[in-house]
């Protein structure tokens, strides 16, 4: 070998082992950095007519096992996809009210029931009367107020509906620049190792809201499939399309035609069932909330508006009234029609005419609805009595519920153990899932950046470049001593 020949090999080493310093100080740096993939130099002997010149860099190799990303993704979205779910069932447990919460429905009916038997043991105080009317629109304006809360929450998920669907399809649009940005780079030989680690995370943010697979392409381009069969992007991705409402009502379906659903370029596809290619992200829980919980939850509602309307009004409980007429519970102060029980529990009021705050009197839960006035005879508690048996009576109603007759009581019991249920299968689903993302996370950390190894890599790198330093050192020695000559 010639000494300029050693000299160019020294040379190429230097600048070889200063490539791999720079990887390994990148590496290190960018431990903890979500979406980066370890880097190495890719080397080869450098030959130049038959003869060994050096070493040559290749170029940059990223480490990245897209099997387990793609394994992380789909556990990320689940994880999300139960933690929206149970956030919702949690908050609606909480709109329902805990047996000891002093306003959950429970305790209403309770309050009503006591207020009741206290009424009908004195039936000339005013005062107990007065309690047991108030107790009654308490507990009407408690189903009031629980189902607006529940319409607040579909509210809620319609808005996050439409941020998700704005964030897909930003998202979209930067995987695809990305790719073309990386195709061309890749061309022309430049580094692309940076652009990729940027894809990732960006791929990552579209797996929270829809579980999806990337699929490698030519030139480190990739395609996204959704885990329900959608292609997402390949080459250019899909548009999806949502049209929003700023309210909402418990009429309101998208069967109905009150909500919309989703499209992609133009087309509408399931939200929900089987057949939804969307289904296990937080775009498929939000669906879930705004068109099945929060439904479920608003038609369990109007199922006990319509028990307490029916048990009060039933045939014979109040002599006074005529038939047809509305008892102690009315639909909005009208009579209830069985065909409009949807929102029931929205609308169900007070009859006026024992309600002091509309203009009624409150001796009428003592004398009967539609008794004239002046109050009849004070002693009279036979119709308190029988609204207490009434509160009290075992009977079917067609709901949601599953199971036999209830009272009242036991209905609104009902209603809050079907939804602690579903929040306690929701939450072990929720913890399941979190696990399972946080194990992937964790060996996905584990396949990328180990700073130990880095650290014995650089020591290595360290005495390469060392010793290259020398060879040029001793071919400037051998060049100094021909000059001297």
């Amino acid at each position: 070998m010639s000494i300029t020949s050693a000299l160019n090999s020294a040379l190429t080493g230097l600048t070889a082992t200063s490539r791999q310093a720079e990887a390994v100080s990148n590496n290190v740096a960018n431990a903890t950095t979500s979406g980066y993939a370890r880097r190495s130099v890719s080397l080869s002997a450098l030959n130049l007519g038959g003869s060994g010149q050096g070493v040559r860099v290749v170029g940059i190799t990223r480490h990245a096992d897209l099997y387990l990303i793609n394994d992380r993704r789909g556990a990320q979205a689940a994880a999300g996809e139960s933690a929206t779910k149970a956030g919702f069932l949690n908050r609606l447990e909480t709109i329902l009210g805990t047996t000891e919460s002093p306003g959950s429905l429970v305790s209403r009916v309770s309050t009503l029931d006591t207020t009741l038997l206290e009424a009908a043991s004195h039936p000339e105080s005013e005062a107990r009367l007065s309690a047991a009317v108030s107790a009654a629109r308490s507990l009407a304006t408690g189903l009031n107020q629980a189902s607006e809360a529940i319409q607040a929450e579909r509210l809620k998920a319609e808005k996050g509906i439409a941020s998700a669907v704005e964030s897909l399809n930003s998202s979209l649009r930067q995987v695809q620049e990305l790719n073309r940005m990386i195709a061309s780079h890749s061309g022309s030989g430049r580094d692309v190792s940076a652009l990729m680690d940027q894809r990732q995370q960006v791929i990552d943010s579209i797996a929270s809201i829809i579980p999806l697979k990337e699929m490698p392409r030519d030139g480190n381009q990739v395609a996204l499939i959704s885990a329900g069969g959608a292609v997402l992007l390949d080459g250019n991705p899909v548009t999806f399309g949502f049209t929003e409402v700023h309210t909402i009502v418990p009429e309101m379906t998208q069967a109905s035609g009150g909500l919309y659903g989703l499209t992609i370029n133009g087309k509408p596809m399931a939200t929900t069932g089987s057949g939804s290619m969307i289904l296990g992200g937080e775009l498929g829980a939000l669906f879930a909330v705004r068109d099945e919980l929060a439904v479920e939850g608003q038609s369990m509602l109007d199922a006990m508006a319509r028990d307490m309307i029916e048990r009060f009004s039933a045939a014979g409980l109040d002599p006074t009234l005529p038939a047809g007429a509305p008892g102690l519970f009315t639909d909005g102060g009208l009579a209830f029609d069985p065909a409009d029980e949807v929102g029931l529990a929205s609308r169900i009021a007070l009859n006026f005419a024992t309600d002091p705050l509309k203009g009624g009197e409150v001796t009428r839960l003592r004398d009967g609805l539609g008794a004239p006035m002046p109050p009849g005879a004070v002693g009279n508690s036979t119709l308190l009595n029988s609204l207490s048996t009434a509160l009290n009576t075992n009977r079917t109603i067609a709901s949601p519920i599953p199971g036999g007759s209830r009272s009242l009581a036991g209905l609104a019991a009902a209603i809050l153990s079907r939804t602690s249920s579903q929040r306690v299968t929701q939450e072990t689903e929720q913890s399941y899932t979190a696990a399972r993302n946080t194990a992937l996370s964790d060996f996905e950390a584990a396949s990328g950046v180990n700073t130990d190894e880095e650290l014995q890599s650089l020591l290595v790198i360290e005495k390469n470049y060392a010793a290259n330093a020398r060879v040029i050192q001793v071919v400037d020695e051998m060049i100094r001593t021909l000059l001297g000559l």
